[in-house]
């Protein structure tokens, strides 16, 4: 009778509903492969989102398109570079910058033939770049600016994608190209096609951040939050285990992890220190010269207020 009832009773349990899992908040992030993005993957595929209640879903957007997936409602969050936030904010996609991704250090270049000897020998010249609002574009124009030519006057751009611009350079179309890692590593290999003549190293003005509509952060702070603090531990992870982090990102672009670790040289990725240096001032002056520079270019008709545009309560 005993064993009868012990029978029936764990026929009893196995048929009660089981407990709920805990929600996790989704989340749509649009990114590119650029590799100062890879701790976000690294975050998604090795569960550290998962861990911070957030169903992170990681979109591959062209920059260029990166704005209409935020304005569609396709995606709610994405990484870019500053400037870009200032853009699309002045072009009416609301969304408010809240951690910083990383520095480049040299992983953003300009890419000229052999024969060329500085960046004023490209008046006249066809270069292969991004379309106007995205970030090879723009360094184009910081480029040319800071040696005293125009994007809109002095050369011709061909639109191409970073990918697309190193082959195309490559295949000896353009007489120049920008592009950053991890397709600068393949001219950087290829001497006899062209050298990289000017990089962030020596125009340090490319910065990553990551933004979410503010809809978003309205309704999903604790996610938001887990957005960063998700994004820090995935750094930490990096530290702690190199080569096990580097082949997790590496494999999202199809590269080793020895491939992927020699495109991360050239870059920083900035731990919630950086962040809250960066976001205590070092943003907002760059903010004001970068929208200047759009302003003359073409981009933006007027510079939103800086202060609108960013959130910091996510980083503390």
């Amino acid at each position: 009778m005993r064993r009868m009832f012990s029978i029936l009773a764990t026929v009893a349990l196995a048929v009660l509903p089981a407990p709920l899992a805990a929600q996790e908040t989704p989340v749509a992030m649009g990114i590119s492969g650029w590799t100062g993005f890879a701790p976000l993957t690294l975050a998604k595929e090795a569960g550290i989102y998962k861990k911070h209640g957030l169903n992170v879903s990681i979109k591959k957007i062209p920059q260029k398109d990166r704005h209409l997936a935020i304005a569609s409602g396709d995606i709610q969050c994405a990484a870019t570079t500053v400037e870009t936030w200032i853009a699309w904010n002045a072009n009416g996609v609301a969304t408010k910058q809240i951690f910083q991704l990383d520095k480049s250090y040299g992983a953003d270049g300009m890419v000229v033939r052999n024969n060329v000897t500085s960046i004023k020998e490209l008046k006249g010249k066809t270069i292969g770049a991004s379309a106007p609002g995205t970030a090879p574009y723009f360094t184009l124009a910081w480029f040319l600016h800071k040696n005293g030519l125009s994007v809109k006057k002095d050369v011709t751009v061909v639109n191409l994608e970073p990918a697309a611009a190193a082959q195309a350079f490559l295949a000896g179309q353009n007489d120049a190209a920008m592009t950053y890692e991890p397709y600068l590593s393949t001219v950087r290999a290829a001497p006899d096609k062209g050298k990289i003549i000017a990089t962030t190293l020596d125009y340090p003005m490319v910065m990553d951040t990551v933004g979410c509509t503010p809809k978003f952060i309205a309704d999903n702070p604790k996610a938001a939050k887990a957005l960063a603090d998700g994004y820090f531990e995935a750094l930490e992870m990096i530290a702690k285990e190199q080569d096990k982090a580097y082949q997790i990102m590496g494999a999202d672009v199809k590269q080793s992890a020895e491939q992927f670790g020699n495109s991360a040289k050239y870059l920083r990725w900035q731990d919630r220190a950086a962040n809250q240096k960066f976001f205590a001032g070092e943003l907002q002056a760059f903010s004001k010269e970068a929208g200047e520079l759009l302003l003359e270019i073409g981009i933006i008709k007027q510079i939103p207020d800086i202060a609108s545009i960013i959130d910091t309560s996510f980083i503390r």
